[in-house]
């Protein structure tokens, strides 16, 4: 039987903290399922689901705050299940830019919430453009869309809502 835990770690950032977190994971006898690694600012930032025996697991727990302490990191940990994804979802992607200013991501979130679509994905950046320098925001996210939700329908109220906002989008079946 299968236990999983989602751990999550920030700090300064340095060389060899993926490497020595991973060899932690495989030393106590835990598999990485999935995770995402960023350098925001100076700064290190991971999220990680584990699976592995309790016994793997209560390992790794035990040993979380001596690599916390070792890598200088702030690290907290979460019992979870195995994800079970609902049969009836179709993964849509969806591509947001824009000049940069506050609520972007908040305006494109309530969009779908008030469509009860859960977002499974979510990366956004910032970057001057090329030749203007003008700050721009991109964004880039998974929707889990139900197959029975009418997906012109979808597409045309989200380029409404985007031509309203002045964002350039779009919205496409992930393949």
């Amino acid at each position: 039987m299968q236990s999983y835990l989602v751990i999550s770690a920030l700090g300064k950032d340095h060389p060899g903290i993926v490497s020595e977190l991973s060899q932690a994971i495989l030393d106590c006898g835990a598999s990485i399922n999935d995770s995402r690694m960023a350098r925001l600012g100076g700064e290190f930032a991971i999220i990680m689901l584990l699976s592995g025996h309790w016994n793997a697991i209560a390992k790794i727990e035990t040993l979380l705050p001596r690599l916390a302490e070792q890598l200088n990191l702030v690290i907290q940990s979460q019992r979870t299940t195995q994800r079970t994804a609902p049969s009836n979802l179709i993964p849509y992607g969806v591509e947001v830019v824009s000049m940069d200013h506050p609520g972007i991501v908040r305006d494109v979130a309530d969009f779908f919430a008030k469509r009860g679509i859960n977002i499974e994905e979510l990366f956004t950046s910032t970057y001057l453009a090329p030749h203007t320098g003008t700050p721009m925001f991109s964004l880039h996210m998974t929707v889990g869309v139900p197959s029975d939700m009418a997906i012109a329908t979808l597409r045309g109220e989200f380029m409404d809502f985007c031509d309203d906002l002045n964002i350039d989008a779009m919205l496409a079946p992930v393949k």
